[in-house]
């Protein structure tokens, strides 16, 4: 049956699950992050650390797509991918970028803004030979973002390089890699009833975080 999208107006959530308030978050932000993180493994959040990049390109195109957080830390929150996708050269043209995290079970999402920059190689090294075999081929299979003209193409490059690579250590390609965001503002969303939102800020100022409430 085909849904009526005329009547998206009638589809509504009452969020009552939960509250937020400043005297209750930590200091830090990527502290706050983690404890939310900790919670929505703990809920069975569905991938938690699946994420909305949110790029714009040097002619104000806005674009957003979903990649997962690898790891984050007192300097950023890092993902991977390859460096001459679509993604990859929009980050080029505008390094500032945005996160958006939305787990519905917790009736949470968190927005996070910045500034990205590449990780250094022995970083995506590192990571890209932790990552399972299949995965390490089909970043050297596939250019990602670019146009092919069927399945079978990749398909058929993925089992060359299969048969290639056998019993060796797979090379990082040098068009693949991490990013950091190192963010300047994060955003805590807590949903409330009649629309009632918590919305908590973390702003950076010099060397200290301005944490404070803004309004539904």
């Amino acid at each position: 049956m085909e849904a009526d999208l005329s009547h998206l107006h009638d589809i509504r959530t009452e969020y009552i699950k939960a509250s937020l308030h400043e005297e209750n978050v930590a200091k830090d932000p990527v502290t706050q992050f983690s404890n939310w993180f900790t919670e929505a493994i703990h809920a069975k959040v569905m991938e938690p650390n699946a994420m909305t990049l949110a790029t714009t390109s040097a002619d104000g195109q806005a674009n957003a797509r979903t990649v997962l957080l690898k790891y984050a830390d007192e300097k950023g929150f890092v993902f991977f991918t390859n460096y001459t996708s679509k993604k990859g050269h929009e980050i080029a043209e505008n390094n500032k970028i945005a996160l958006l995290f939305f787990w519905p079970e917790l009736e949470r999402q968190i927005r996070i803004l910045g500034t990205a920059e590449k990780t250094s190689y022995q970083e995506s090294e590192e990571y890209f030979h932790s990552r399972p075999l299949g995965s390490q081929l089909g970043a050297l299979a596939s250019h990602q973002s670019s146009r092919i003209e069927n399945r079978s193409i990749i398909e058929e490059k993925l089992e060359h390089l299969t048969e290639k690579f056998k019993d060796k250590e797979i090379p990082l390609p040098d068009y693949w890699g991490g990013y950091r965001l190192t963010p300047h503002y994060l955003e805590f969303w807590q949903g409330g009833a009649n629309r009632l939102h918590d919305r908590i800020v973390y702003e950076k100022k010099a060397s200290s975080w301005d944490i404070y409430r803004i309004s539904p």
